[in-house]
């Protein structure tokens, strides 16, 4: 992949840029081996590789310069602000948003906010985009001020970008680099953006995690589903289970499921689309996934854990070793955390073990694998 923000030193966000692809896959597998080399790895399947530009479905863009004249990007190490519009990990259709989005700026009277002197109002855009079409586009202002100028503007936002499904306000106070606040304010109807992976329905909603990588966020689900498919078991829970994906793919009319995720909003999500599916087996809940497991008596066959990056650790280990469930599909976006959780989980063994580039030219990738209890 060729990029002139990355030539002109403007961006380092890909610092593998100018390592081939292949090399960087290779250069993956080697950490994970090298991570798990302790462990006896009965199947390593090949790794499953992405596009390698125009594969993101979310842009987080810092809003800077003027109010006449926003740079929508990053700000540089020395200060400076750069454009990161023409980034090559955004789709084609990331920019005609961007193009309406700066003179709306203007019209808006949504100042930039200023680092140095802790003024203005505008500090990101954050723009999401489903696979079919629809974009959802989240406003994050340091106060309401300029709330309803933002609200008296937006048809004529609208009116230029018809794929907006879901606009909403975020207010973030604190003079810290923190992507988002506590509170969010709906500027539209719905507020759930419509998402489908291999036939089954997710919902995006403004403060839910969703994966960045669309194509390799769905063979990482359909891989999930094919490698429960294969076990012999009909009940499971999905812990850290976000928008609910990897457990809606997992689960068969037959399958007696449970998902469990700290944040509401998510859960929302997750119990709509098992009623578009009919699931009567699946509940979800708004719990935190480590209270849930540890306050249980009954056991399922198998549990899915989707942790942080920090990890399930070892409290968590410690339950799922005591309830001993006959296999555990772990997926993680830390390798490091995951290798130090499977050492914890000495009573399982590693069946297979496959990496998801989700996040090319950067060190960083997903990985699934799957964990059998041993038999004494």
């Amino acid at each position: 992949m060729h990029c002139a923000l990355y030539d002109a030193d403007r961006c380092r966000s890909c610092q593998w840029l100018e390592k081939p692809y292949p090399t960087q896959l290779s250069d993956k597998q080697s950490m994970l081996e090298q991570l798990l080399s302790e462990q006896p790895v009965a199947s390593w399947l090949p790794p499953v590789t992405s596009p390698q530009q125009a594969f993101r479905n979310k842009a987080k863009m810092v809003v800077s310069g003027s109010v006449e004249r926003p740079v929508l990007g990053l700000i540089h190490r020395d200060g400076e602000a750069v454009d990161l519009c023409d980034c090559p990990l955004y789709p084609a259709s990331f920019q005609p948003v961007f193009t309406a989005l700066k003179p709306f700026i203007a019209r808006a009277g949504l100042t930039p906010y200023n680092v140095a002197r802790k003024r203005g109002e505008l500090k990101f855009l954050l723009i999401t985009e489903s696979q079919q079409g629809g974009i959802m586009l989240r406003f994050v202002l340091r106060s309401t001020a300029k709330l309803e100028q933002l609200r008296a503007a937006l048809p004529w936002l609208q009116q230029q970008l018809p794929q907006l499904a879901v606009i909403s306000a975020n207010i973030q106070p604190v003079h810290m680099a923190i992507l988002e606040g506590e509170e969010e304010i709906a500027l539209t109807p719905a507020q759930s953006l419509a998402e489908n992976f291999n036939g089954v329905p997710l919902w995006i909603r403004p403060q839910s995690f969703f994966q960045t990588n669309p194509q390799v966020a769905s063979a990482l689900y359909a891989t999930a589903r094919d490698w429960v498919r294969a076990l012999p078991v009909n009940s499971m829970w999905d812990l850290f289970c976000g928008v609910g994906g990897f457990g809606l793919h997992c689960a068969t009319p037959e399958m007696e499921l449970t998902g469990i995720e700290i944040s509401a909003e998510a859960i929302k999500c997750a119990r709509r689309s098992a009623e578009m599916l009919g699931l009567e087996k699946v509940q979800f809940a708004a719990l935190d996934s480590t209270a849930f497991a540890s306050g249980r008596d009954a056991v399922p066959q198998l549990v899915l854990v989707n942790p942080p990056r920090r990890g399930i650790g070892e409290a968590l280990c410690d339950y799922l070793s005591q309830m001993a469930p006959d296999y555990l599909l772990y997926s993680s976006c830390n390798p490091q955390t995951m290798a130090q959780d499977i050492a914890r989980l000495s009573a399982y063994e590693v069946t297979k073990v496959q990496l998801f580039d989700m996040f090319p030219h950067t060190a960083h990738f997903e990985v699934l694998t799957l964990l059998t209890r041993r038999h004494h």
